[in-house]
């Protein structure tokens, strides 16, 4: 069964992003250490990401990440979903108005105008088809950015959240979770390693 996955890294103070993100600086300053995991070496850390690609049948993002992924200094071979990891699944932009052109045009974009509830339904339908022509059961991954990834969590969308804590204070930046709807959460797995702690769990 399709399941609606949010993935997201964090710091331990509740940022997904340092202070002052903007184009140039994504993540904001110091940002770039939420995700010192995903370049590790661990064991642990390689698996955790493995495991997190392997099951994307497709992946919705805002248009403030897409902007940035797409941009200049976004994606590439080595950087992209991913990368060195498995093949590359259906991207869907939640926006209100599609970009002019992509600069990523061997990547399948997909993008939804009339709001991320839609936008979900129609990475649900790409997931199951990706399923049904892989033989095995793949999910629909929300990897953000933040905003997104709240609103998914107001409305109901989320069936699993994964977080990956970091190990640092980012003092400011942009809130994961302030002022959202109260949910019920029951956790699945906690895999520490010396970058992060890797939490899953259940949303009731």
């Amino acid at each position: 069964m399709t399941r609606i996955i949010a993935d997201i890294s964090v710091s331990l103070d509740g940022f997904v992003t340092g202070p002052d993100p903007g184009p140039e600086n994504g993540l904001g300053t110091g940002g770039e250490a939420l995700h010192t995991w995903a370049f590790s070496d661990d064991p642990d850390d390689r698996r955790v990401l493995h495991e997190g690609t392997v099951r994307s049948g497709a992946v919705v993002l805002g248009r403030r990440l897409f902007d940035l992924v797409d941009g200049p200094g976004g994606w590439d071979d080595e950087t992209g979903y991913g990368a060195g990891e498995v093949g590359t699944p259906a991207f869907v932009v939640v926006t209100s108005s599609p970009p002019p052109a992509v600069r990523l045009a061997a990547l399948d974009w997909t993008f939804v105008t009339t709001g991320l509830p839609d936008a979900v339904t129609t990475a649900r339908g790409r997931a199951e088809a990706a399923s049904t022509s892989s033989g095995k059961d793949l999910d629909v991954v929300l990897m953000g950015g933040g905003a997104l990834i709240r609103s998914a969590f107001d409305a109901g969308l989320v069936d699993l959240l994964s977080l990956h804590l970091s190990p640092v204070l980012l003092g400011a930046g942009t809130p994961l979770f302030t002022g959202a709807v109260p949910r019920t959460l029951v956790q699945r797995s906690a895999v520490p390693t010396s970058t992060a702690t890797h939490l899953t769990y259940d949303v009731l």
